[in-house]
């Protein structure tokens, strides 16, 4: 079994909760890939990522934000961070299949971020079918992915901009948003509060993962990690991280004290 073609044959696929289980399957058979040199070629008529017809896609200033005090403000924040999960395994399989020249661990680490994506998405199905909704019943966005985009060509930037930047933002939000739900107190919000434990305490193993090969990169080809990231977030455009930050979860994925007080002054 080759792992960076079925990797690209996983990305197309359009049905969100059979990529999921297939992430989750490829990362149980984590042993037993070949890992071929060289990325598989695209199909001609290749759209990526394939996704479901629903959830309507929209610029980011046009999707609804809920207060998480009514039932459906939280029903609408989840599935907001399940859009954000079922993307988070598009840009897992494209960082495996894409990107040539890499030890046999990146694809393996990647594999695993995979995998745990796709468990936190079927996890949040699960959420949104015990209040009677699914994945797709509400407006959604591509930021994640269009940073995916616009980094197809630089491994380096990748490493910086999506792991460490935009999935880095997920330890900061996650606990204010564990702490409005504390304060509903309704078992449905005490629900998602668990299930959000468990994506939290995953995620900060995949920045990690993008700290660790974002250093190997500028290692590799002689760069300053943090000037070289200022440049890289001003090329790309990466939004830029605000306060308040978790420290702790922060120190546990890699980042340096260096880093952090660069976040706090800028």
């Amino acid at each position: 079994m080759e792992l960076r073609q079925r990797a690209l044959e996983v990305l197309r696929l359009c049905d969100a909760a059979e990529k999921a289980a297939q992430a989750m399957h490829m990362h149980a058979q984590s042993q037993q890939w070949d890992i071929a040199q060289q990325s598989p070629a695209l199909p001609p008529d290749a759209h990526l990522p394939g996704h479901p017809a629903r959830p309507e896609l929209r610029h980011h200033t046009e999707v609804a934000r809920r207060s998480p005090a009514t039932l459906e403000g939280r029903i609408i924040l989840m599935h907001a961070i399940a859009h954000i999960e079922f993307n988070a395994i598009n840009l897992a399989l494209d960082a495996i299949w894409r990107f040539d020249d890499m030890p046999r661990q990146y694809y393996l680490d990647w594999l695993r971020v995979a995998g745990e994506e796709g468990k936190h998405f079927l996890l949040i199905c699960d959420w949104l079918k015990q209040q009677c909704h699914d994945y797709g019943d509400f407006p959604a966005h591509q930021g994640l992915w269009t940073m995916c985009e616009k980094t197809a060509g630089d491994i380096t930037a990748r490493m910086a901009l999506v792991p460490r930047t935009m999935e880095a933002r997920g330890l900061d939000a996650t606990p204010q948003i564990q702490a409005k739900l504390r304060q509903v107190g309704t078992p449905d919000a005490l629900a998602a509060v668990a299930v959000l434990d468990v994506i939290l305490e995953e995620e900060v193993g995949h920045v990690a993962i993008g700290n660790h090969w974002y250093r190997f990169l500028c290692e590799r080809y002689g760069l300053d990690p943090q000037p070289y990231y200022t440049v890289l977030a001003h090329k790309y455009e990466a939004p830029r991280p605000r306060p308040p930050f978790n420290t702790e979860a922060r120190q546990a994925a890699g980042f340096t004290d260096e880093e952090i007080a660069w976040l706090e002054q800028h």
